[in-house]
């Protein structure tokens, strides 16, 4: 009883902080949004392309600001997301096999068939179809943020299911960068990438507990990653996955939780909030009907709107039917179609996954609307849906199914 009344107090906590951060991020995409559709367009454009120095020696790396904040700052992205995850799979609600399955097969169909639904409406340009990744996100923050709104009346078994989703999702979205969107790489500097790959899991190794090592060394490692072909961000990945967890002797102080904690803040409220800023700002009077209608926009919105539910309602409940896996108490399957709906919000890693796959034409813009678009429709559905499927007063935790 007393474990279930800590999750309860978890779960208020974590909701409060996920509706802040879900209206700090939709207020950075209306203040873009407004920017770039005034007079203030010009200042956008010259703030968004300020070129920023660093140099270091002979190490110098000049870039626009767009491109700090979309390659250096989510890479602290990456490590918010590494560190959760882990800290999830080791010592978390997803640390036992019946705790993983359902969230992890219902994730699997989540990214598989609205890439197919892509791939199916971009299947005659192969231009577009490397833009397939993008509809397979879920963006962790707004989804949770939207369940929030409905209270009290919410079983933390679906927060849970949800959050785990969102946690497998973003697992599935680092491993699809880190796979398929880096760019040629280049074997010299790729070696000392692997040098800084192993320095990371040696300190790990010895049990080093100095947070602020493998801090530095991800700064190193992800300078070799943008010369080296690597996305640097997935720098962010290996440091999340070198923090210790489980130290060899008892100890107050846990590398892991002490990053995770101090660094949760500034993702959720400062560094999400402005890599939306910066990647929202679609200029609406160049949009027509014929791009909306485009390919492009209609895969996105198709596998964001219909194949995200479709795919993880129905592997969820395969691995359900097949024995694999089970459906939580307190929970039933109207209930997870409406969390499948609301997996349909992409939006952070969705427009990430677009700055990636149309780095250099003008598909980002009909690409980020569509992101829009589809996430709007799939918040809109999933409150709707769940609004009629939850208990008309505060939860009561009673067994039910159907």
């Amino acid at each position: 009883m007393q474990k279930r009344k800590r999750h309860f107090a978890i779960a208020g906590k974590t909701a409060s902080a996920d509706q802040w951060a879900a209206l700090m991020m939709i207020g950075a995409l209306g203040i873009a949004l407004l920017c770039v559709n005034s007079p203030l367009k010009l200042a956008y454009d010259i703030f968004h392309h300020t070129p920023v120095v660093i140099s270091f020696g002979d190490f110098i790396l000049q870039k626009p600001l767009v491109f700090w904040i979309n390659e250096g700052l989510m890479a602290f992205f990456f490590l918010a997301v590494t560190l959760e995850i882990k800290r999830e799979i080791l010592d978390g609600h997803l640390s036992g096999t019946r705790q993983i399955l359902l969230p992890a097969f219902a994730a699997l169909g989540g990214m598989v068939v609205p890439a197919a639904f892509y791939l199916f409406f971009n299947r005659d340009n192969p231009e577009l179809m490397q833009g397939w990744a993008i509809p397979t996100a879920t963006d962790i923050a707004l989804s949770l943020g939207v369940l929030s709104l409905l209270g009290k009346r919410v079983p933390v078994e679906l927060k849970l299911f949800l959050a785990a989703l969102a946690i497998f999702d973003d697992l599935g979205g680092i491993l699809i960068i880190a796979l398929f969107y880096g760019s040629h790489l280049t074997v010299s500097v790729l070696l000392f990438s692997l040098l800084g790959i192993a320095a990371l899991f040696v300190l790990n190794r010895f049990g080093v507990t100095h947070a602020s090592l493998y801090i530095v060394m991800g700064i190193v490692l992800w300078a070799t990653f943008q010369e080296s072909g690597i996305h640097p961000t997935m720098a962010g990945m290996a440091v999340g996955l070198a923090l210790p967890l489980r130290l060899k002797k008892s100890c107050a102080y846990i590398p892991l939780r002490f990053v995770e904690d101090g660094l949760h803040p500034w993702v959720a409220f400062f560094i999400v909030p402005l890599f939306a800023f910066f990647n929202a700002g679609i200029v609406l009077t160049d949009i027509s009907p014929h791009h909306l209608g485009s390919s492009l926009s209609l895969g996105i919105i198709a596998g964001l709107v219909l194949g995200k539910p479709l795919g993880i309602f129905t592997f969820a409940f395969l691995a359900h039917l097949s024995g694999l896996a089970r459906l939580a108490d307190h929970i039933n399957w109207r209930q997870i179609f409406g969390v499948a709906l609301l997996g349909g919000i992409g939006f952070t890693m969705a427009l990430f996954l677009n700055t990636l796959a149309f780095p250099h034409n003008g598909n980002p813009e009909i690409g980020r609307l569509a992101i829009l678009i589809a996430s709007l429709i799939s918040a809109v559905a999933g409150y709707i849906w769940l609004h009629l499927s939850l208990p008309k007063s505060e939860y009561n935790p009673v067994k039910v199914r159907s």
